[in-house]
This record gives structure tokens, C-alpha cells and sequence, in this order.
């Protein structure tokens, strides 16, 4: 696979064990970057993860990092276990969320606060360590997994909604004041930067649509102008050219990979 431009970085990619997480860690993987994962359950499928990983990429330092992104000590402590076992991070990919539908008239708080806490509390928690120690170096890669519900909005996910609408705010925030606290240290324009971007998937053939009936899965298709679900790994191409120390020029923005879904 080309090289493009992440070899030699430690890339921190949560729920990183499947799906699209899994998709952009081994894409990272093979374009020459060490991989760090967070995950929180699924002890069976993240070792099954490494085991795959080190078959696959024998030459990646590969390390497992398990905490629950929805509360802020475990994320400062993933941040912290990142770098004494890699000695640095130069990319943070925040992957994981969690849906849990309702429609509004139903929905408990409880089921609120989590989506909330994981999907964009989650990302700010990491963000705000990761970024500590990206600014001290003065380099590094941040980049939100968003959704197109964010964007338009979904029936039963108001939650899930307003939780990966929110990234947007905080993306194009953290990359205003990465840019700020470059510029008041002197170290604005030197080398690679400090960015900070969001993509925003569509429907991706991934577990979380694997119970959808295929009726349902069928009106889905119907919505989106190339008349098919997104696979992973088109996500992950994004996410890794995001990462690039060529994309440093690239900034507080919203990449959409999602079929012309949202035209």
C-alpha cells in the first residue's frame, strides 16, 4: 500500500477492535504507523484482534488499552498508558460511540446521558490529554468520527444525534485553539502542525446494521444517491489521509464519505 505519510507515528484509534475502528487501525497499520487501540468490553474479540494484527503486520508495535471512554479518568489514564508504552502520539482517531434508540417520548435519562457521555464526552476527554501533549511537541493529529445523523437528524436518535452533531463544535473549537496555542508559543507553521478534523460516515455495512432487516436495509440504499451501503474501509482512507503529515494544511474541517447522502 502507498505510503502516505503516517510511517513511523503512533496512532491511537478507539473501539479500534472492530468495524470501522478496526478498519482504520489496520489501514494505518500498513501504511507503516504503530497502532494503539482502546476498547472497553469484548475481551475475547480484542485479543482475537491482536492476534490477527500481529499475523497480518508482524513489524507494528500493536498495544491494547481498555477503559471506558464515556468516563473522563479512564480516558486521561488511555492517554497516559499510550504514551509511556509508545513514548509518544502523534494521532488520535476518536472512533467509539454507541447508539441506544429511543424515540423521545421514551427515552430515560439514562439512556441520554450515556450516548452523550461516550460519543462526544468521550472526544472531548481524550481530546483535552491528547492535545496537552501534542502541544508540547508541537505536532499531531486529531481527527472525530462523526455521523451523517448529525447532519440531518434521525427518527428514535436524538441521542445519538445531537452527541455526533456536537463533534462538529468541538472539532472545528479544538482546532482553533491548537492553532492559537501554536501561534502564542512561536511554533505556528513549523513542520507538520497540530490539526484537528472530523469525517462524517454514512451507512456503513458494518455490526451495527447487521440486525437491520434486509427491507429496511433496502430503503436505506434507496436514500443515498450511489444506491449502496459505505464499507469500512472507504472510511478509513479518509481518516488516514487526514492523518498524513501532508494534510497539514487541512484543518477544522468536516469530511463527508457517505454516498452524496447529505446533497
Amino acid at each position: 500500500m502507498e505510503d502516505n505519510g503516517v510511517r513511523g507515528r503512533v496512532a491511537l484509534v478507539t473501539g479500534g477492535t472492530r468495524g470501522i475502528g478496526e478498519a482504520i487501525s489496520r489501514r494505518l497499520a500498513a501504511q507503516g504507523a504503530d497502532i494503539a487501540v482502546g476498547y472497553w468490553r469484548g475481551d475475547e474479540r480484542a485479543h482475537e484482534y491482536q492476534i490477527e494484527m500481529k499475523t497480518d503486520f508482524p513489524d507494528c508495535k500493536l498495544t491494547l488499552h481498555k477503559g471506558n471512554v464515556g468516563l473522563a479518568e479512564h480516558c486521561r489514564e488511555v492517554i497516559r498508558d499510550v504514551i509511556d508504552q509508545h513514548g509518544r502520539l502523534d494521532v488520535l482517531v476518536n472512533n467509539a460511540g454507541i447508539t441506544m434508540d429511543r424515540t423521545v417520548a421514551k427515552m430515560t435519562d439514562d439512556q441520554w446521558q450515556k450516548v452523550l457521555d461516550v460519543n462526544l464526552s468521550g472526544a472531548f476527554y481524550l481530546s483535552q490529554a491528547a492535545m496537552e501533549h501534542m502541544l508540547t511537541r508541537g505536532t499531531g493529529r486529531i481527527i472525530d468520527i462523526s455521523s451523517v445523523i448529525g447532519e440531518t437528524g434521525n427518527i428514535g436518535q436524538a441521542n445519538y444525534a445531537a452527541s455526533k452533531s456536537g463533534l462538529f463544535g468541538l472539532t472545528k473549537s479544538l482546532a482553533l485553539e491548537a492553532a492559537f496555542q501554536l501561534k502564542r508559543s512561536g511554533r505556528l507553521g513549523e513542520g507538520i502542525g497540530l490539526t484537528v478534523n472530523a469525517v462524517t460516515p454514512g451507512f456503513v455495512a458494518t455490526e451495527m446494521l447487521a440486525t437491520v432487516p434486509e427491507n429496511v436495509l433496502e430503503a436505506i440504499r434507496e436514500q443515498v444517491p450511489l444506491r449502496r451501503l459505505g464499507l469500512p474501509d472507504e472510511i478509513a482512507r479518509a481518516v488516514c489521509f487526514l492523518a498524513a503529515d501532508e494534510s497539514a494544511y487541512i484543518t477544522g474541517q468536516t469530511w463527508a464519505v457517505n454516498g452524496g447522502l447529505d446533497m
